[in-house]
């Protein structure tokens, strides 16, 4: 299906959507975990290309969570 949004894209920018609201770093260490514990490794190695690819279309919040994980 061409020009579907990848379902971890989707996702993660929910997440963090739901998170912005806490201070400083908070949020991406609260994006960070909720990914972490929640999310089977292939969802996250795919989020993970989806931010090697240039982060496009993907809340900021969610490339700083990324960063974290890693």
């Amino acid at each position: 299906m061409a020009g579907a949004v990848p379902a971890e894209r989707r996702m993660a920018n929910d997440i963090a959507a739901n998170l912005v609201h806490l201070p400083g770093d908070s949020a991406a260490e609260a994006v960070a975990g909720h990914i972490g514990r929640f999310w089977d490794p292939r969802m996250r190695t795919r989020l993970f290309a989806c931010v090697d690819a240039g982060a496009d279309g993907l809340d900021p919040l969610v490339v700083e969570a990324v960063k974290l994980l890693r």
